[in-house]
């Protein structure tokens, strides 16, 4: 994943693996450490992983916080195996 940075696609493509194969409690799902959830109307949803939070946003814009570089490094590799190559 050093090569190349995950795009919104890819994105949405982890956070629809991980609400369809992950576990559901109280709204959140999880899947390998990863968090997905939406606010009311699904046009916000969001990505957690550790200190990172990825916050996806109606008409395609994105915005990544995270307080570790190793946290984000750690998010990509569990995130490769979630996207199409």
């Amino acid at each position: 994943m050093k090569d190349r940075q995950l795009t919104l696609r890819d994105f949405l493509e982890i956070y629809d693996h991980i609400t369809k194969e992950g576990t559901k409690l109280d709204g959140v799902y999880q899947c390998s450490g990863i968090k997905a959830w939406h606010d009311f109307d699904g046009y916000t949803c969001w990505l957690g992983y550790k200190d990172l939070t990825i916050t996806l946003l109606f008409h395609g814009r994105f915005s990544i916080e995270y307080d570790n570089k190793v946290t984000l490094e750690s998010f990509h590799k569990i995130a490769d195996g979630f996207t199409k190559k």
